[in-house]
């Protein structure tokens, strides 16, 4: 898709199709209440077009609500789109976000090819964080999962254009270019993410990651069983040992020039490329999505593009640790006993129990986070598809997000206000923690119960964060989309690459 801007009067662009934002201006309640949409532009042009629709009460500027008018009078555009952002009261760039997602679905099976979408003029919507929102919204609706198709149609959106006539140019510019960025680094995620599994295997992953470190200037290096081996991961190694496709150590580097002091910043993901549950093997129904399982390791590659790109004047170290759990003869039992990475050769690994080989998530990120650590990181987050818990805490509208450190932490909730995402924090505590001590080693790999099972996952990578200020983010909940949004489609949803790269940012600007 390609991006442009344009400051000119919006009555005069032409185009094939116009979008527009409106809000719902009512304010009072009560029976005789009624929506009072506006348009948020200070065209006359446009205002005029759409005054009589608008009277009518047909459209009330819901949120994503939709109205099409054609061959408009007194402005070019063949077809005008009115996008609602719903009350005014409540509308933010992130609505704005959700509209231009909205106008883009609108507009793709309808054989339109040319999209031009006004930012709103209201003062309660700054025109740069709404143009980087809108180009976000852009990419992320234009996404669609079908790439093995054989009947397969392009019905992208060609030219995707942000209007912003009057509108402050150096912010807009700068929001715009951020936008296409990190729009474009959450769909790479999303490509990764819907991959099937027999295409994307471990060491396929790590190809691509380095595919992409070469394109954006990160440094990598991608390692496989002898490394692993080498480094004593044993963990890591407990589940990738009854998989035939080698596993692959994925570690990317940010140096940004004249930067040699300060934190580094370790983004850990989990990149487990196709889950059976291993010799506790999941159901059948629903197994073909554990394709989805490596989303994490997903979001973190994608956040390292969008880093590389924006340059933060902070160092960062990224490790995705990818293999599949497959149920083979060699592979790990329940009753096992592993030993994880130490983090020196004065201090032994932690042994872990193998309760269920289902909860191989946590014991591949184990090792991720000491390597991590190992490498000079000094603080962490890491994001992962860990437990289906979290999905029955929170829905499918928030992920879980847990930490050990209540600043570093306030920098996560306030990279939330930029990416819009839905985080909520979830406990930890020493109840918790009793829950996965072992009697035959120093942990299990569960709590034994499905009460908590969310938090006791938290507290064995606490095990492995030791001390460091860590951020956990089960995303499992929100990772894949079930059904069709008006702003985006079902499938793979990159959820954490904007919030992971914000929280980044936030240490160096």
């Amino acid at each position: 898709m390609r991006t442009e801007l344009s400051y000119s009067p919006l009555s005069r662009i032409e185009t094939e199709l116009l979008a527009v934002t409106a809000v719902d201006t009512q304010t009072g309640t009560g029976p005789d209440a009624r929506p009072a949409p506006e348009l948020l532009t200070g065209d006359g042009a446009l205002k005029s077009a759409a005054a009589q629709v608008l009277a009518s009460g047909e459209f009330k500027a819901g949120a994503n609500e939709t109205l099409l008018l054609h061959a408009p009078a007194g402005i070019r555009a063949r077809r005008l789109l009115i996008v609602g952002l719903g009350k005014q009261a409540r509308a933010t760039m992130h609505s704005v976000r959700n509209a231009a997602g909205t106008a883009v679905r609108f507009t793709k099976p309808r054989g339109i090819r040319e999209l031009v979408f006004a930012l709103p003029e209201a003062e309660f919507l700054p025109p740069g964080p709404c143009s980087r929102a809108t180009v976000e919204g852009a990419f992320v609706g234009d996404f669609d999962p079908d790439t093995y198709r054989s009947d397969r149609q392009d019905l992208s959106v060609q030219t995707f254009t942000v209007a912003a006539p009057g509108a402050n140019t150096s912010a807009v510019d700068s929001g715009f270019r951020e936008g296409v960025i990190v729009g474009e680094s959450q769909n790479f995620a999303r490509t990764l993410v819907n991959e099937p599994g027999n295409k994307l295997t471990p060491a396929e992953f790590g190809r691509r990651a380095a595919a992409m470190a070469k394109e954006a200037g990160l440094q990598c290096e991608v390692h496989s069983t002898e490394k692993i081996k080498e480094l004593k991961m044993g963990a890591f190694w407990s589940v990738a040992q009854g998989s035939e496709e080698p596993p692959a150590l994925i570690v990317l580097r940010y140096e940004p020039e004249g930067v040699q002091d300060g934190p580094i910043l370790g983004l850990v993901g989990k990149g487990i490329t196709f889950d059976t549950g291993g010799i506790s093997i999941k159901p059948s129904d629903n197994m073909e999505k554990m394709k989805y399982d490596m989303a994490g390791g997903a979001a973190m590659i994608g956040a390292m593009r969008a880093i590389a790109l924006l340059k933060p004047k902070v160092r960062v170290v990224s490790i995705v640790c990818a293999t599949e759990n497959m149920p083979d003869g060699k592979a790990q039992k329940p009753g096992d006993v592993q030993t994880a990475m130490p983090l020196s050769a004065d201090k032994p690994g932690k042994t872990i129990e193998i309760i269920n080989t289902d909860a191989e998530g946590r014991l591949v990120l184990a090792d991720g986070l000491t390597y991590a650590r190992q490498l000079g990181a000094t603080h962490l987050i890491n994001a992962a598809t860990l437990t289906g818990a979290i999905g029955v805490a929170l829905g499918t509208h928030n992920a879980g997000a847990f930490s050990n450190d209540d600043e570093t932490y306030a920098k996560f909730q306030g990279a939330l206000e930029t990416s819009g995402e839905k985080f909520w924090r979830m406990p930890l505590g020493d109840e918790y923690a009793e829950m996965i001590k072992s009697d035959i080693g120093d942990i299990k790999n569960t709590g034994g119960s499905r009460y908590g099972g969310a938090i006791t996952a938290a507290e064995f990578l606490h095990v492995f964060a030791e001390d460091t200020p860590w951020i956990h983010l089960d995303i499992a909940g929100m990772a894949w989309i079930d059904e069709n949004r008006s702003y985006v489609a079902r499938g793979p949803s990159g959820v954490a690459v904007r919030s992971i790269l914000e929280w980044v940012r936030s240490y160096g600007g």
